[in-house]
């Protein structure tokens, strides 16, 4: 295999477990706003819930009050609705402050790229709010480079259109075959980047995103980082110690 200059990561679902914490933070968000007077079943006003963020999209900023519009209950008559929803704001936050953490082998393997001197970045879509702000709670900006950073928002090309992947290689002067991309979904996170001849990894460790047309063939892949570090050592010639994960004997 051939030399790396670069690896680049997407970040939900890649990095962390968006599923499980967007589940997690939903339903407290959920019991937050039925506690604060909302008189709707638990069962009825998280269906609705689905519905909305299914219609609208996840990085939309007015769920909830969309979720009032579609539910109207007759509580609301004798509560003002932002109660209601700065109830369930405020438990959805709580729960990003309390709970939101990489995989535990991200900041091990993302340290040792860096001692071994190879560009680290994301590409991601989303917000350029919400993505920087997931980011930073994370804790990984330690460990990438500042200018490796590119959100889709914030650049005006969406995934998966792989001018969002030449855009970063061009920015950060990159050749596409000495750059891998690591990611959780086959149709953009595979697929466009393999079209520009980067090097392509399938994280399918948390990733809901299969390819039922069997047509999308990444070059590698992996169900953790600790794999991932076995291919860069084996394969492309990264030096270094297998990563530990925090909390790990030895």
């Amino acid at each position: 295999m051939g030399t790396l200059d670069a690896v680049f990561f997407d970040l939900d679902d890649t990095l962390f477990s968006t599923t499980e914490f967007a589940r997690r933070a939903r339903n407290n968000a959920v019991r937050a706003m039925i506690e604060a007077g909302l008189g709707v079943s638990e069962a009825v006003v998280r269906t609705e819930l689905d519905e909305v963020i299914a219609e609208f999209g996840s990085n939309y900023d007015s769920h909830f009050d969309k979720l009032l519009q579609r539910l109207r209950p007759a509580s609301l008559a004798r509560i003002n609705p932002a109660l209601i929803v700065a109830a369930g704001v405020a438990a959805y936050h709580d729960t990003k402050f309390r709970e939101l953490k990489p995989f535990p082998d991200v900041i091990p393997l993302l340290r040792n790229l860096r001692d071994a001197g190879l560009r680290r970045g994301i590409i991601t879509h989303g917000w350029t709010v919400k993505q920087a702000e997931k980011i930073v709670r994370l804790g990984l900006l330690p460990y990438l480079d500042m200018d490796g950073v590119f959100i889709s928002d914030q650049i005006g090309i969406s995934k998966p259109n792989p001018k969002l992947y030449q855009t970063a290689l061009a920015d950060l002067r990159l050749e596409p075959e000495r750059s891998m991309y690591v990611g959780d979904n086959l149709a953009h996170d595979v697929a466009p980047p393999k079209k520009i001849g980067m090097i392509t990894v399938w994280a399918r460790r948390a990733s809901k995103h299969a390819d039922p047309t069997g047509s999308i063939e990444p070059d590698h892949v992996v169900d953790d980082f600790g794999q991932l570090w076995e291919l860069l050592t084996s394969q492309y010639g990264v030096r270094g110690v297998r990563p530990t994960e925090p909390g790990a004997a030895g």
